[in-house]
């Protein structure tokens, strides 16, 4: 069956935020006497929610023991709000790949562990002119990826079996959300993951740029 629908994994996957919240974690850690991180580790960090960041980002058992751990994510989110737009930028052809998808009739979401109101500030200020139908991220008391909970109510409320969206990200969370959703899973190899763990956690193809993902939609 042809695919109607794509919905997309946010960091990694559509744009490039890791400099952002890299600066804006490790502005944190050093405001309370913690060494900061390089930005390129950063990309083994992100993908669970902006607490498990911070988790990582932090001594082991900090987050477990000290009272202050929550103090920091609300400032390292704070931090990171007020500046997420200063280097993200869409990686390149995917502004353009998603305009051909929406030109032709494809439903296009948004679903990411990042925060929701980061999400719906980051997603409209990216990409302007794309019609989106959903655009969702990690809020409170509801599970995150990789359960595919999230996707298949979004899907529902469009009308479009699952089996008829590709989801696509750049981590084994997205993949295992494509899997556990009976979603096609994709994995983009521009991300922040490698392509042995896209391939472990499920994917059917590796798109080595955005246009590869015309013809999987059968629009090449």
């Amino acid at each position: 069956m042809s695919l109607l629908a794509v919905l997309f994994d946010l960091d990694g996957t559509l744009a490039d935020t890791i400099t952002d919240i890299g600066n804006a974690v490790n502005a944190t850690l050093v405001d309370y006497g913690f060494e900061p991180h390089l930005i390129e580790s950063y990309k083994m960090m992100v993908g669970n929610g902006f607490r498990m960041l911070m988790e990582r980002a932090l001594p082991e058992g900090f987050a477990r023991d000290s009272e202050l751990f929550p103090a920091l994510v609300r400032e390292a989110a704070e931090r990171y709000r007020s500046m997420a737009l200063e280097t993200t930028v869409p990686f390149d052809g995917i502004s353009e790949l998603l305009a051909i998808l929406s030109a032709r009739g494809i439903k296009l979401g948004v679903l990411s562990n990042k925060p929701d109101p980061m999400t719906k500030q980051l997603v409209p200020a990216l990409f302007p002119e794309i019609p989106f139908f959903a655009i969702e991220g990690d809020m409170p008391d509801k599970a995150r990826k990789p359960d595919p909970g999230r996707a298949l109510q979004i899907l529902k409320s469009a009308g479009i079996p699952p089996e008829r969206c590709a989801f696509v990200g750049d981590s084994g969370v997205d993949m295992e959300t494509g899997v556990n959703g009976k979603m096609l899973p994709l994995g983009v190899a521009w991300g922040y993951r490698t392509i042995a763990e896209l391939q472990e956690h499920g994917a059917k193809a590796i798109l080595q740029r955005p246009s590869d993902l015309l013809p999987l939609m059968g629009l090449a």
